[in-house]
């Protein structure tokens, strides 16, 4: 099979590589020149490009069988989202009508859910975020599914991704250990999180097993609380609490949404468990010295 990675970097290489190994063609698409050759090391052809161009998607090989979405926002705000989320998809869509697709997965995120009271939410819940970035999200989800059932024989998979993390990358994790982390008012509020190997398992698999049209919560087995996460990163590196800061102030600052997120979906689609069930499987070589 022949597929491409539109955002092949700190996800979609794991997956690159998953893919390579099961002797898949694979391509993967950067924005920087630099990443050429650490693709190449990993067996990924690399595509250097801005698919929000449309001298990118003019210039695009063509003959590929199977597309994974994976593009990360770099900042920009609400613009940079409608430009690479929204207008992106759009484009590769808009390529993807004259392409041989038998399968397609799209990274999206659990912040499509904007539940504020700390309830349970699986696929089935309202997608109704309050900020603007997350309803631009859930814009491109709607487009992608009604062009999937437009078409015939091109089934979409998109993965609702909670906060990514794994090595060199966990924004609270490396908050806590540069001391700069803050609890959200009493630090009651949920976190959600997936291993980035796990994000990456699930990608491959659904992409491999495609299912007609369908949402998968990607997170692991147990949201935690801000005070029950830091607490534990507390005692296993030897370091206080960090300060509260109040919920207000914060909730300027970023939108916050406190919901726990079900992956009971995911874990039936995948028929087998996580690698990292919880925080504690895949932090804990992180917080390990060396």
């Amino acid at each position: 099979m022949r597929i491409l990675i539109l955002g092949c970097g700190y996800a979609g290489i794991p997956m690159g590589s998953q893919l390579r190994g099961l002797g898949h063609e694979v391509w993967g698409v950067r924005r920087d020149a630099s990443a050429a050759t650490e693709l190449k090391e990993r067996g990924i052809t690399p595509l250097i490009g801005d698919l929000t161009t449309d001298r990118f998607w003019a210039a695009l090989p063509h003959g590929f069988n199977a597309v994974i979405t994976a593009a990360s926002s770099k900042g920009g705000g609400a613009a940079g989202y409608r430009t690479l989320y929204l207008e992106g998809t759009r484009r590769a869509l808009n390529w993807g009508a004259g392409q041989p697709i038998t399968s397609w997965v799209h990274l999206s995120s659990t912040s499509v859910y904007g539940q504020t009271a700390g309830e349970w939410v699986n696929e089935a819940s309202p997608t109704e975020p309050l900020n603007e970035t997350s309803q631009i999200l859930v814009q491109t989800e709607r487009e992608l599914l009604a062009t999937a059932a437009s078409r015939d024989g091109f089934p979409v998979t998109i993965l609702r991704s909670a906060g990514i993390y794994g090595p060199g990358r966990g924004h609270l994790f490396q908050q806590f250990v540069a001391g700069t982390a803050h609890l959200t008012g009493s630090g009651t509020r949920w976190l959600n999180m997936i291993h980035r190997d796990d994000l990456a398992r699930a990608a491959t698999h659904c992409l491999l097993h495609p299912q007609g049209n369908r949402v998968l919560n990607t997170c692991d087995d147990e949201p935690v609380t801000e005070r029950d996460f830091f607490q534990w990163l507390a005692e296993r590196l030897g370091r206080p609490l960090p300060p509260s800061l109040p919920a207000e102030e914060r909730s300027r600052k970023r939108g916050t949404t406190d919901k726990r997120v079900s992956n009971a979906a995911l874990k039936v689609a995948l028929g087998a468990p996580l690698l990292f069930p919880t925080f504690r499987e895949g932090y804990g070589p992180l917080c390990d010295p060396g």
